[in-house]
């Protein structure tokens, strides 16, 4: 998911310096959600293994 977000902020950075200011915000918008799910299951992920004591 961390990939999918870092792909759609370099489509956003490139739409951005070309002059397509739509495609930007949409692209950046996409990027900040899929990066706030990263660290919401990134954080599930790391709280259930120190539940587990392992």
């Amino acid at each position: 998911m961390l990939y999918w977000a870092a792909t759609f902020f370099i489509i956003a950075l490139i739409a951005g310096l070309v002059g397509f200011g739509g495609i930007a915000s949409a692209s950046a918008g996409i990027a900040q959600i899929l990066f706030v799910i990263f660290l919401v299951l990134f954080a599930v992920s790391l709280i259930a293994r120190a539940v587990r004591g392992r």
